[in-house]
């Protein structure tokens, strides 16, 4: 196993893991600014309403994005498993 090999394998697990990511970050962050807008406004400053509705959404997220999620994960592995015989050399 040379060192393009390891490279690109870690190349491919940084995409991965942003693309899983990407969904639930995304909809935290949009989350979390219509709260932090909300109590802007109106001057209510308690974090439990900061905190609530980021998790709920980020939970909404892997319930919605979860069968593309494991999809993608899946197509990682299995990549992986089908070069199997090119680490080895």
């Amino acid at each position: 196993m040379d060192e393009a090999i390891v490279v690109e394998i870690a190349q491919q697990a940084m995409i991965t893991t942003l693309l899983l990511s990407a969904p639930m970050l995304g909809f935290g962050l949009l989350v979390g600014l219509a709260v932090s807008i909300f109590q802007a406004t109106t001057q209510i400053q308690e974090q439990t309403l900061a905190m609530i509705p980021k998790i709920v959404a980020v939970l909404g997220s892997v319930v919605v994005f979860g069968p593309w999620l494991l999809s993608v994960i899946m197509d990682f592995t299995l990549r992986l498993f089908e070069n199997m015989n090119t680490f080895i050399q």
